[in-house]
């Protein structure tokens, strides 16, 4: 009997799942694509809705011409969408707006989607276990990067079938192989994003040191790419810019695949630095070791007042051709201003102020949701502390935040104003900062809504929102909307100061919508188990 049984040969084990070399690709991939589905979908419908309603607004050739002078003298636009294509056809309105827009909110989604999924990962221990089995630190990493290919492909697949539905309307006339390319061009940015996020995941220890450090590099590309377009001396520093390959690309009206060629040199420079650096470090460690401790940053909050003071000098700049300042007159006060041609100007581009400061308030938010996924929480409620202590705490340092932003951004932009004499007084850029404050604290208020009710979904929904809205009021600045799809976003509600009186009765609604979201989100938050998020 002991013989029969040492003859018989040790079965081996089978490893778990069909395609164990996979997991992490698999893994990766699955939170990949739900996000760049989103975005696709987002950007699908802004092509669409935008694109239609131009078409619908702008029937006459003499309308359409009215609207590109605006443009073209509108050096404050030019400098933050990118340069005016002649717009007033509906290839290079799309090239010009749609470029512009989706180029740098793909650049957003694609370099925190690649540090979330993959230092993000990492650093929350996830990884540990998957390296101790049949994998190397090289293939995990190559690995995730084919992950986030699929959610890149969810993008373009999203963002093309808009594009594909566009062309086909009588008033575009876009053939499939247009559509196509103007797809790749709209997702370019966002693929090389992807992949610098990805390298900087290498290179940082924490998942917030690599975003910061991929957020540099998209500032320093967009800040060129905002120069070249402001002076046409200056003009070839856009090659210098990643942001300005996608620019000169020019997908509809003058399609230059040269331009994309350097596109693809970065990304397959950039992977393969990412794949030798993986290979060379430990898990969890950095190829640049961090320090245990270090000063608060708030680097943040300074580009929000650099940008105002480019917004407050080159308002009145923007503002010398009388015809085209009619049609910026127009177009903000479809958004309810009324002020003068350098206050219409300012309170349109302090929309994108706007953003910026609801970003702050996304990034605040997401980083609360890390915190209790990660496990950090757990080590702070075993002390004498509570979780409403905690909510309370982080949502109150948040909003200060969100309001030293806003101050901020409004004082930058009367220094920028006052070199240029532009006679806006300091009183009304000041409070117009304070009103692009109320937008931020209601979308803090949901993201605290969404993190006690449904916490894993905290990132999708606080992002996505705020993605909608962004590109729902610019339709709304440029084009005839239905008001109900106007009202969906949260920059429709507030008024364009200074070109007007801000609304405060409004803000004070929004701003209590906020409070109310973040008050429903801590009791939702206390009634839940927290490992069970």
């Amino acid at each position: 009997m002991t013989g029969l049984l040492l003859e018989q040969p040790a079965r081996e084990l089978a490893p778990a799942g069909r395609f164990p070399g996979s997991v992490l690709a698999r893994l990766v991939a699955r939170r990949a694509v739900r996000s760049g589905a989103l975005w696709g979908l987002i950007f699908g419908l802004f092509i669409i809705v935008q694109t239609r309603a131009y078409a619908s607004t702008y029937k006459t050739q003499a309308s359409r011409d009215q609207l590109a002078r605006a443009y073209r003298s509108n050096t404050a636009m030019n400098a933050l969408l990118g340069s005016e294509r002649a717009i007033n056809t509906v290839a290079g309105f799309a090239d010009w707006r749609f470029v512009g827009i989706l180029s740098v909110l793909g650049s957003l989604w694609g370099l925190l989607t690649a540090t979330r999924l993959m230092r993000g990962e990492e650093e929350a221990g996830r990884y540990d276990l998957l390296l101790a089995g049949q994998t190397t630190r090289r293939r995990a990493t190559g690995q995730a990067l084919a992950g986030l290919a699929a959610g890149l492909l969810a993008l373009f697949a999203l963002t093309a079938l808009g594009a594909i539905t566009t062309g086909r309307s009588p008033s575009a006339g876009f053939s499939l192989g247009q559509c196509l390319y103007f797809a790749v061009t709209l997702v370019a940015a966002a693929a090389m994003f992807l992949a610098i996020g990805a390298l900087a995941s290498q290179l940082a220890g924490t998942r917030r040191r690599a975003a910061a450090m991929a957020g540099i590099v998209f500032g320093l590309a967009y800040a060129v790419r905002m120069i070249a377009d402001t002076n046409q001396g200056l003009h070839w520093l856009v090659w210098l810019s990643p942001l300005g390959w996608v620019e000169e690309s020019r997908p509809l009206t003058d399609p230059d695949p040269v331009a994309l060629l350097p596109v693809l040199v970065l990304l397959i420079a950039v992977i393969a630095v990412t794949l030798h650096l993986a290979g060379t470090r430990d898990a969890g460690a950095a190829s640049w070791p961090g320090r245990d401790s270090s000063k608060p940053h708030l680097a943040l909050l300074g580009g929000t007042a650099g940008l105002a003071v480019l917004i407050g000098t080159t308002a009145e700049s923007s503002a010398k051709d009388a015809t085209g300042s009619q049609g910026i007159s127009q177009v903000i006060g479809r958004l309810g201003g009324h002020g003068s041609i350098v206050a219409d100007d300012l309170g349109l581009t302090f929309l994108i102020l706007a953003f910026l400061i609801a970003l702050i308030s996304a990034g605040q938010i997401t980083a609360m949701r890390t915190e209790e996924a990660d496990g950090y929480l757990e080590n702070l409620l075993v002390r004498p502390a509570s979780r409403t202590s905690w909510f309370a705490g982080r949502l109150g340092l948040s909003s200060l935040l969100i309001l030293l932003a806003g101050l901020l951004a409004g004082t930058g932009a009367w220094a920028g104003a006052a070199s240029q004499h532009s006679g806006v007084r300091f009183g009304s850029l000041v409070t117009a900062g304070l009103n692009v404050v109320p937008p931020g604290l209601f979308l803090l208020g949901l993201g605290a809504l969404v993190l006690g009710a449904w916490p894993r979904r905290t990132s999708t929904v606080v992002y996505g929102y705020l993605a909608w809205s962004f590109l729902i009021e610019f339709t709304g600045g440029v084009v005839n909307t239905s008001h109900w799809l106007l009202d969906t976003s949260i920059f429709f509600h507030m008024v364009p100061a200074p070109a007007t009186t801000p609304d405060w009765s409004s803000m004070a609604v929004i701003t209590g919508l906020g409070i109310l979201g973040a008050v429903l989100g801590g009791i939702l938050l206390c009634r839940r188990d927290q490992k069970n998020a």
